[in-house]
């Protein structure tokens, strides 16, 4: 398959070109980068760069939208980190902006696209559902109401416009994703490498984590499943609470996980302002549609999940 991608210098989206590009896809990747040296490892093969300003759909022969006619899949991964600064009024802003705008972007360029594609792939987030205590949480349990649930609802709204022209639309509301380095994993491993490792908040609030290699293959996956529309959850179907999973990341690195103590949730705010409550609560995410699909994650266990990330 053509396939047209945003947000390929993220800690995913390096990631999701090199899997298209070992299945046989072509990838062209809208990037606001000039160099195109974050994507040298991808010289040789069906891959090329595209410059996009991310708020315009360009002009004459570089307009970056002709890119879109005739692609049979864009998988849009572009967004501001949720947690690389603290939520001021103007990160929220950036936040939302750099979700919604490039989303209603990329339903402009299909609206005029002559040829449409097949399907229009579209990241979310599980913080969709905000605090859920103990309640287990599929794709029907509703939204809440706070900034990060909001900001999923409108992201998502954006991108189901695109059903208008006869796409297919697929939301994966992604979890927390474990990665060898950066995200969550990587700001948590130097202060537990120091021994200073312990939960976050109260502990017992639930992690919704995933392996990257199944966020991968599980956001290309409505690629070959034509049967997976809509919003559906990207997390492991073992989630643990935060307790677990710093005790599980202790035993990994040789290293305590000094529960019951945990860093107090006004530390937190300090730090990161609103932006702690996505922290400090949690939701027991059910990923119903994967498994009603057969999908099979390959990392179920957070111990065999950090192990392997770990490995020296």
């Amino acid at each position: 398959m053509n396939i047209v991608l945003t947000g390929g210098t993220g800690l995913i989206g390096k990631s999701v070109i090199a899997h298209l590009l070992e299945n046989g896809h072509s990838v062209v990747a809208l990037t606001r980068q000039h160099t195109t040296a974050a994507f040298s490892a991808f010289e040789k093969k069906p891959f090329r760069t595209v410059q996009w300003d991310a708020h315009t759909l360009g002009s004459g022969d570089r307009a970056w939208s002709k890119e879109i006619s005739g692609a049979e899949a864009i998988i849009h991964l572009a967004g501001e980190g949720i947690f690389d600064k603290r939520w001021t009024a103007e990160i929220k802003h950036r936040l939302v902006e750099s979700r919604l705008t490039t989303t209603r972007l990329l339903v402009e360029a299909i609206a005029q696209a002559d040829t449409k594609p097949r399907v229009f792939i579209s990241a979310s987030a599980v913080g969709y559902y905000g605090d859920r205590h103990d309640v287990p949480t599929d794709e029907s349990t509703p939204p809440a109401t706070d900034f990060l649930a909001d900001l999923c609802v409108r992201w998502e709204k954006e991108a189901e416009e695109a059903r208008k022209y006869g796409v297919r639309v697929a939301n994966p509301r992604l979890g927390i994703v474990l990665a060898e380095s950066g995200g969550a994993l990587g700001r948590m491993l130097p202060v537990f490498k120091a021994f200073l490792g312990m939960p976050l908040g109260a502990g017992k609030q639930w992690f919704p984590w995933v392996h990257s290699e199944d966020v991968v293959r599980g956001i290309c996956f409505p690629l070959e499943n034509s049967n997976l529309e809509g919003a559906y959850n990207l997390a492991s179907p073992a989630p643990v609470r935060m307790e677990e999973f710093c005790a599980e990341l202790g035993k990994a690195l040789n290293r305590p996980s000094w529960s019951p103590l945990s860093v107090p949730e006004f530390a937190l705010k300090l730090a990161l302002g609103e932006a702690a409550s996505s922290l400090t609560g949690g939701a027991n995410i059910i990923p119903k549609k994967l498994l009603e699909l057969h999908f099979e994650f390959r990392y179920t266990k957070v111990s065999s999940a950090l192990q392997q990330l770990l490995r020296p």
